[in-house]
């Protein structure tokens, strides 16, 4: 995606590119068409060590930094956009435990978060363990103020938890279910919160219900349910209480979608540039370039890939603990224009291309299906961001109408 890039995101790229091309990009039409989980290219991520991208290399993984790791998901999304959203959620479970280092933690929460990512990143890298990451809840969490449904109850040795995940990806395909829960205490709080590993095979997890969406079919986001669900003590993920405080301090965490989507916009791209060229394998070598109205539409896709990229690479490289209050707003806007673009540039690209486009046999129609999905992604929604930057472009914190 003619990025500026180091040698390390290079060679990672182009490995994706070649597992992309070779294999993704053909394999992407039946997942879509069966919802069904991309088994096969998990196996090759696995085969590749990409599971332990972004565990440090101190603990066997490849050590990828945030920035690239953004990069290198956006490449995957080219060709398989569920493929990327649901690696995201196991990515990410590993991307949180690396910030812990600089959060302002006491010594005794240090020592436990290195006991944390020992038993973790060990599964991830000796055992290729597979992790999913099922916050979302009807109405609930912390991003909307409010206390997660799904509770953690202290018992002796361990926690026993119960509650409902809903639009849970990766589920009876991910090992480990890294939920985010509230502590059960006398006055429940949404600062009470846990985030902990369950084994997906560990009794009283269920999942349930169908998976027949509109997009992102093979993600198979089925509905958890823990049932009086026991897990250890060292099933945690951060120590207790700590998650608010990361959400606050490190917003970009819920950035890690919008790659997903950036992928999208650009596989959109590449496909219209291929289709008027007439170089579309399976569609007659007609080409359409000389006409003037696809030339000027094909322009208008070109600029707003090209701010959405500008966007999109700057906030992955401003990504850092406590950012000032322009890089955090300048993370919504980015989100909101990666979302809204990606489905901008999928319609733009089926007007160009006509009605050919829209048969299944090519991948613009399921570009434009998942792109939809972007706009609707929790915690930070389309919606959702807009409210936060008129919020806080117009408020300071803390800052009422009364002051």
């Amino acid at each position: 995606m003619d990025f500026n890039l180091n040698n390390q995101q290079k060679t990672l790229i182009e490995l994706v590119q070649e597992l992309g091309k070779n294999k993704f990009a053909s394999r992407a039409f039946v997942y879509d068409e069966e919802a069904s989980f991309p088994w096969e290219n998990y196996e090759d991520l696995r085969n590749h060590g990409l599971l332990a991208l972004c565990v440090p290399k101190e603990y066997g993984g490849m050590g990828v930094d945030f920035p690239s790791y953004c990069l290198i998901s956006a490449e995957i999304a080219r060709y398989c956009g569920a493929t990327a959203l649901t690696y995201n959620m196991h990515i990410s479970s590993t991307l949180w435990l690396n910030v812990l280092n600089d959060l302002p933690l006491r010594e005794s929460e240090i020592a436990e978060c290195e006991i944390y990512k020992k038993i973790h990143f060990q599964r991830i890298v000796e055992k290729q363990a597979l992790y999913s990451q099922p916050i979302s809840e009807e109405g609930a969490g912390v991003s909307l103020g409010k206390a997660y449904q799904t509770t953690a109850k202290k018992v002796e040795g361990g926690w026993l938890i119960n509650g409902k995940k809903t639009f849970a990806s990766l589920s009876e395909a991910a090992d480990y279910y890294g939920i985010v829960c509230t502590e059960e205490k006398e006055n429940i709080s949404v600062e009470n919160c846990l985030y902990i590993a369950i084994p997906a095979k560990t009794q009283g997890v269920q999942v349930v219900g169908q998976w027949n969406p509109l997009g992102m079919r093979a993600t198979i986001s089925r509905t958890l349910i823990f049932d009086n669900v026991f897990v250890p003590n060292n099933a945690q993920l951060l120590p207790s209480n700590i998650y608010l405080k990361l959400t606050e301090l490190y917003p970009h965490m819920f950035f890690t979608l919008a790659p997903t989507y950036m992928g999208i916009a650009q596989a959109a791209y590449d496909f219209t540039i291929k289709y008027l060229r007439g170089e579309v394998v399976g569609m007659p070598p007609i080409k359409q370039r000389q006409n003037k109205i696809k030339q000027f539409n094909v322009a208008q896709m070109f600029i707003i890939l090209e701010q959405t990229k500008a966007i999109f690479y700057r906030v992955i490289n401003e990504a850092k603990i406590n950012p000032s209050k322009a890089e955090r707003l300048r993370a919504y806007a980015a989100n909101y224009t990666v979302m809204e673009n990606s489905n901008q540039l999928c319609s733009l690209a089926i007007r160009v291309c006509g009605g050919h486009s829209l048969l299944k046999s090519f991948p613009l129609e399921r570009l434009y299906r998942d792109s939809r999905c972007g706009a609707l992604m929790r915690p930070w929604g389309s919606d959702r961001c807009l409210e936060k930057l008129g919020m806080e472009t117009l408020y300071e914190s803390q800052e009422t109408d009364d002051q």
